[in-house]
């Protein structure tokens, strides 16, 4: 039995780090929790940010208030650059090395551009809530900029938007947009009319959502459609350039090209730990999520490659949560002398959005869509946000929403283009 204050260290505070720190809370390790930005964000709603429907306030908790009632934690926010293994060391930018007993990396993801990273200029991603804010700026002046166009080509083209990957990040934005263009803002304008946008979704592969069952997967594409939204299946992005973008050869005109296809681990960690990684970046680890060869060094979330089923693991928030979870149980029972079992993940199944009143339920046996799945799909949503305000805010939002139509969250905050710098 370990007497010791072992000192984890976690980077990321995304769900798995976050679920890691509050499951050590009462016990005698101290707890340091890393990030580059100082809130905890829930993803699954970032493209809600991203169409006006939310605030990014709504969906993100500062880090230091998730964690003020507990005593054994503390909060750096700082930028990770490496990890000294013979030292047993973080590696900060502009700052201290910080020691560790325990290492936990949840560093998650970013997208890929599959070697074009010259495209992101042009084809912004949705990760960050700067990502969000940003696209819901240029989305917003795109309508702005189209209501004062004279030229009926220029015009098409400004609404015009282009949406790469067919994920339920992609399907969920091209519903919200849609939506947005087609009832939020239809009275908003006197010389266009938005329910005339034109969305594309663009996925290279045979179908959209991939990781659900054909069924399903057709029920969601058929929404899309009902929806106004183009779905292009086994479209493949070949150029990316400043309003337009190209297609299977085909040359589109269009204000806006948002990325949501693929992702790579979000820092190199495979090169900090001086181990091998997967195609996309991620470490394969051991059946107690911990390094090969470091069993005091783990790798959950995103980052870590782990088979379930004869299959990786995705990259979502209940898989991270589970990870999470098992390191802080992994890491109580070390310091209690006592076995753990390895990590083993329960599958609590799929869920997507598509626009109101439909989504699309995957839980084995279980599989629904329609109003009941999308019903389901608001009420997980509300319950894993982090903390009672938020989970208050976005109930009476989406009430209001749904009631109404509108959309409150319809700013534009940044610096606005010159006419025709767009």
């Amino acid at each position: 039995m370990d007497k010791r204050e072992p000192h984890v260290v976690v980077v990321g505070a995304g769900f798995g780090g976050i679920m890691v720190a509050r499951n050590l809370a009462g016990t005698r390790a101290r707890v340091t929790v890393i990030d580059r930005a100082n809130h905890h964000l829930f993803q699954p709603l970032l493209y809600q940010v991203a169409t006006a429907a939310l605030s990014p306030a709504n969906i993100a908790a500062p880090i230091r208030d998730i964690l003020r009632r507990q005593p054994n934690a503390e909060v750096f926010l700082a930028e990770v650059v490496g990890v000294d293994m013979q030292a047993k060391c973080v590696l900060l930018r502009d700052a201290d090395p910080i020691p560790w007993d325990y290492l936990i990396l949840a560093p998650g993801t970013r997208y890929n551009y599959f070697g074009h990273d010259e495209w992101e200029r042009d084809a912004p991603s949705l990760k960050t809530l700067s990502d969000a804010v940003s696209i819901r700026q240029d989305i917003l002046l795109a309508f702005e900029a189209a209501e004062m166009e004279r030229d009926p080509e220029r015009r098409k083209a400004l609404l015009t938007f282009a949406l790469v990957g067919g994920g339920p990040t992609g399907v969920e934005l091209a519903g919200s947009l849609a939506e947005l263009a087609q009832r939020a803002m239809r009275q908003d304008f006197r010389h266009i009319r938005p329910s005339e946008t034109r969305i594309l979704l663009l996925e290279a592969a045979p179908r959209i959502l991939s990781m659900f069952p054909d069924k399903l997967a057709l029920a969601a594409e058929r929404a899309l459609e009902r929806l106004g939204v183009e779905v292009r299946t086994g479209a493949k992005v070949e150029s990316v350039e400043p309003g337009a973008v190209v297609v299977s050869g085909e040359h589109i005109p269009c204000s806006t090209v948002l990325w949501t296809a693929g992702v790579v681990a979000a820092v190199p960690i495979g090169k900090w730990l001086g181990v091998e990684t997967d195609r996309i970046g991620r470490i394969a680890v051991a059946p107690d999520l911990s390094v090969p060869g470091h069993p005091n060094v783990f790798v959950i979330g995103d980052a870590a490659h782990v088979e379930h089923e004869g299959q990786p693991l995705p990259g979502v928030a209940p898989v991270a949560m589970q990870q999470g979870r098992y390191v802080a149980k992994l890491i109580r029972a070390r310091m209690d002398g006592k076995p753990i079992e390895p990590f083993r993940y329960h599958d609590k199944g799929n869920l997507a959005t598509v626009g109101r009143s439909f989504a699309i339920l995957d839980l084995g046996r279980l599989k629904l869509s329609g109003f009941i799945a999308w019903v389901l799909w608001l009420w997980i949503h509300i319950w894993y946000l982090i903390g009672f305000r938020n989970k208050i805010s976005v109930f009476i939002q989406w009430a209001w929403a749904y009631i109404t139509w509108q959309r409150s969250a319809r700013l534009i905050t940044g610096p606005i283009p010159a006419p025709g710098k767009r």
